[in-house]
């Protein structure tokens, strides 16, 4: 019997009930493939098309081409806040994955409470962009915060953190930072998987624990440090809620904290023009697409998998 008939025979013995059972999956996903639709696909669709426009909210768009994106490279405070958002995201998120590996490590050796530890490190990552989170970092590092008076008690003259421009971007990283929750709990599931035999084998050898960390931990867990960058990149291109809150909504001071959504936010829905925001969005989804492609690329000389 040929192939051919082969198959033909098993299509035709395909029960009605198992074709009925196609039709029932269908249905369940329905809901998703309608979300997807209306919620995802659909206004991704309408913003590609708002970007090639001049539009208010107020009246229909005008196709304008390419000029909202030729717009953007002659507009000082774009490039300005593309400045901020780099500096933001390039510093904070390498602190931010040090901190999060460096308190895996510690609670890794094995403690009373482990479960209760490593729940409150992770509250911060869960409340890190609400609005209250926010507006109570704000005050920490206000003139009359908390950080001004701890110094006060060693004789240092504080002042306004987030009302200065030199240091008002600084305390949006502290935040970030802070955050380090998530991806803390998944190094400490890394470290978990890492066998016990290495470590042993070192210890004979005579390595010390930092060269137990360098030789051993360091290369078996970089499969799960670049999954934590990648993750961390993302989220850091798209913060908002912070800066928003932080400076009052407008950036300041001196545009030091005008994250590159912020701008977006301020162009769409403050000065409506919807238009110049959606080329923004676009753009940054762009930088984010060339940030995980550069990081995929390179993952190739320094991520090592256990195969």
């Amino acid at each position: 019997m040929s192939v051919i008939q082969e198959l033909s025979r098993s299509k035709q013995s395909v029960s009605p009930r198992k074709k009925g059972d196609g039709r029932w999956a269908l249905l369940f996903l329905a809901p998703w493939f309608v979300g997807l639709v209306l919620i995802t696909a659909g206004p991704m669709g309408a913003s590609l098309y708002l970007s090639f426009t001049d539009y208010d909210l107020l009246s229909p768009p005008q196709w304008v081409g390419v000029e909202n994106f030729t717009r953007m490279f002659a507009d000082p405070r774009f490039r300005g806040s593309l400045g901020v958002t780099f500096m933001y995201v390039f510093v904070s998120v390498p602190l931010q994955l040090a901190a999060a590996l460096g308190l895996a490590l510690l609670l890794d050796r094995g403690m009373r409470g482990l479960a209760l530890y490593r729940s409150v490190y992770y509250l911060p990552s869960l409340l890190g962009g609400s609005v209250a989170i926010a507006i109570l970092w704000r005050q920490i590092f206000g003139a009359d915060g908390l950080v001004n008076q701890v110094l006060a008690m060693f004789g240092v003259q504080g002042q306004g953190w987030v009302s200065h421009p030199d240091y008002a971007l600084g305390t949006l990283m502290a935040l970030n930072v802070w955050t380090f929750g998530a991806p803390m709990v998944i190094f400490l599931a890394g470290l978990r998987q890492i066998p016990q035999m290495y470590y042993e084998a070192a210890s004979i050898d005579g390595a010390s624990k930092f060269r137990q960390f360098r030789s051993v931990t360091l290369p078996l867990l970089t499969p799960i440090i670049f999954f934590n960058l990648v993750l961390q990149l993302i989220e850091a291109f798209q913060s908002f809620t912070r800066a928003f809150v932080v400076s009052g909504g407008n950036g300041g001071p001196s545009d030091s904290t005008l994250l590159y959504t912020l701008y977006l936010y301020l162009k769409g829905f403050g000065s409506l023009d919807m238009g110049y925001a959606s080329a923004m969005a676009w753009f940054l989804l762009l930088i984010i697409g060339g940030m995980t492609a550069v990081n995929f690329l390179a993952s190739k000389y320094w991520v090592f998998y256990d195969d």
